[in-house]
């Protein structure tokens, strides 16, 4: 087994020890190298001895010096060094399930790679790694880890999952926190299948895994339009969000008692549909579960906040507008209208837009595309900016659908300000101040 070397950066230490673009790495120290994380593990020493092949098949040994952790500047064709590994389950609420044709490629892609969750914090479900893959994360102390788990039934995981793995990789969760890696979780709330009393198991059987199993994300779950011939299922219904929201809350009220942490941590998205307010900041702890839109206001609205508190305001007099899905339209509003005492001359239309691409069901900001901002926005009092929210766009170059932000300015007519939603950088852009 060996790496293909695509480039070796000038002045690295690898140039400088004479290793050539088109070499094979076959291993470091005599450990042999698969991809990114054997490579990244196996390169921090000071000493180093790169076993090479060339072209023409002939193997050489190459001695290397270099600070400690310092990179051994070698490229390679692939950022993970081989290929990304595919999904194996046909879980019964995947959302790349529910997508319409006619997007780009790449996302069709359903990724179950455990080193996309170290270096990326995508999430797994252990069904695609095998033993001796679990004892190499141990190994190299690969942590933090996102798993999800969805239940800890192993019959409903199989049912859920449709995967017979389902069951049997939830023994490697107790070998990873034993081990002294923290394990992340995620439960996709389906109604009437794993929340309510299901739900409360699952969180019940994390706990055993605490201080190791370190938080566990409580997600609705998110349905398009587009579930032709898919499993049956629908959106939460208020009463059901309330009495989920109980649940949770009151388990963690337990887990900060007998711990001095609440573990469970729903999404900002089951506070809404249980019509209850987001807590402030504090209750999120060290917010861990930001990329499954757990304490996204709360930290948005807590930077914010800090922003125009150190702000001297303003006189400056504009109209300008910001663009979000219809879930965050009611909390911006709420929030901006804190700016008005130090900027009263900034008037700011705040439009809450439809996803017609996925479905009125889907009411996040980062779902919508080109398209719908522009249906949705054309007529509409867009003043002398329009604002987009940074998670919008890949890269911040192309929408969903492949449209643009000149595109979009075409269509409306007026100029696009493309914004992170930090909420320094929000109030900063809407006072014309970046």
């Amino acid at each position: 087994m060996a790496v293909l070397i695509t480039g070796v950066e000038p002045g690295s230490p690898a140039h400088r020890a004479g290793v050539r673009r088109g070499e094979l790495l076959q291993s470091i120290n005599g450990n042999l190298i698969r991809d990114v994380l054997d490579y990244r593990f196996y390169m921090l020493e000071e000493r180093l001895e790169l076993r090479l092949e060339g072209k023409d098949g002939i193997v050489r040994t190459v001695r290397v010096r270099k600070e400690e952790y310092d990179d051994l500047g070698l490229e390679f064709e692939t950022y993970l060094m081989d290929r990304q590994h595919h999904c194996k389950n046909k879980c019964i609420f995947c959302f790349v399930d529910q997508m319409p044709g006619g997007l780009r490629e790449s996302l069709y892609f359903k990724d179950d790679d455990s080193r996309m969750s170290f270096l990326f914090g995508s999430y797994v479900t252990l069904t695609n790694v095998t033993e001796e893959e679990i004892q190499r994360i141990i190994k190299m102390h690969i942590s933090p880890i996102n798993v999800s788990v969805h239940t800890t039934d192993p019959e409903l995981r199989v049912k859920m999952l449709k995967n017979p793995r389902a069951a049997d990789s939830l023994r490697y969760l107790p070998m990873l926190t034993e081990a002294g890696i923290q394990v992340n979780a995620q439960l996709v709330l389906c109604p009437g299948i794993n929340d309510g009393a299901q739900m409360l198991r699952s969180l019940r059987d994390l706990e055993q895994l605490h201080p190791g199993l370190h938080s566990i994300a409580l997600v609705p779950v998110g349905l398009t339009k587009h579930r032709e011939g898919l499993y049956p299922l629908r959106i939460m219904t208020h009463e059901e969000a309330v009495e989920n929201l109980r649940i949770a809350l009151d388990f963690g009220a337990e887990m900060i008692q007998k711990h001095g942490t609440r573990i469970a941590y729903p999404a900002d998205e089951l506070f809404l549909l249980a019509g209850e307010p987001i807590p402030e900041d504090d209750f999120y702890g060290e917010f861990e579960q930001l990329e499954d839109g757990v304490g996204l206001y709360a930290l948005l609205r807590r930077e914010f906040r800090e922003e125009l508190e150190w702000s001297d305001g303003g006189t400056r007099e504009e109209t300008v507008s910001l663009a979000c899905g219809v879930l965050a339209q009611p909390l911006l509003e709420k929030l901006l209208s804190e700016m008005k005492e130090k900027w009263p001359g900034i008037k700011v239309h705040i439009h809450g837009v439809v996803n017609r691409l996925f479905g009125d069901t889907v009411t996040v900001t980062g779902l919508l595309c080109g398209k719908d901002l522009a249906d949705g926005l054309r007529g509409l009092p867009l003043g002398s900016r329009l604002l987009l929210p940074s998670v919008m766009l890949r890269h911040e170059e192309a929408f969903l659908d492949d449209t643009t932000v000149p595109w979009l300015e075409e269509q409306l007519g007026v100029p696009v300000q493309v914004v992170d939603m930090d909420g320094g950088a929000l109030l900063r852009a809407l006072t014309g101040e970046e």
